[in-house]
């Protein structure tokens, strides 16, 4: 799974993990005690500096049914369907169809918005409208 320069083939990594399940729980086995330790240590880190919020971005937190109890307070960014396929079409040079199956594979909107303790709604503002959205949602998570 590994390209010429030893980095990982993402695609061929991401054909099998969408085509045997098996090896999708193999790769998490493998890849979420490293992540879980990493973040524990950063936040170890960043709460001996006197940090007075941590945010840690966690793309599958509802599949986890670890992150919601540790947690203090969730936001979701959220958008569209045809908004996120199209994303990450441009972002990973994959088809309408291999981004429909990776969202079908993973927890449905309405329940990462149910487990929204804020929502941000990500899908045709500007900078700016964005902008105004993350210090309104801020000020419900200071401390």
């Amino acid at each position: 799974m590994l390209t010429p320069d030893g980095a990982l083939d993402r695609d061929q990594m991401r054909a099998l993990i969408y085509s045997d399940a098996s090896a999708r729980i193999r790769l998490e086995a493998i890849v979420h005690p490293i992540v879980a330790q990493t973040i524990g240590d950063q936040a170890r880190l960043a709460d001996a500096a006197g940090a007075r919020c941590i945010v840690f971005d966690i793309p599958l937190l509802v599949e986890s049914h670890h992150w919601r109890t540790t947690l203090d307070r969730v936001l979701v960014v959220d958008c569209r369907e045809e908004t996120q396929i199209e994303r990450v079409r441009v972002r990973n040079g994959l088809s309408a169809d291999e981004v429909r199956k990776i969202i079908a594979s993973q927890a449905p909107r309405n329940l990462r918005l149910r487990t929204a303790d804020a929502v941000m709604f990500n899908d045709s503002i500007t900078i700016e409208d964005l902008a105004q959205q993350v210090q309104e949602i801020g000020t419900q998570f200071e401390l």
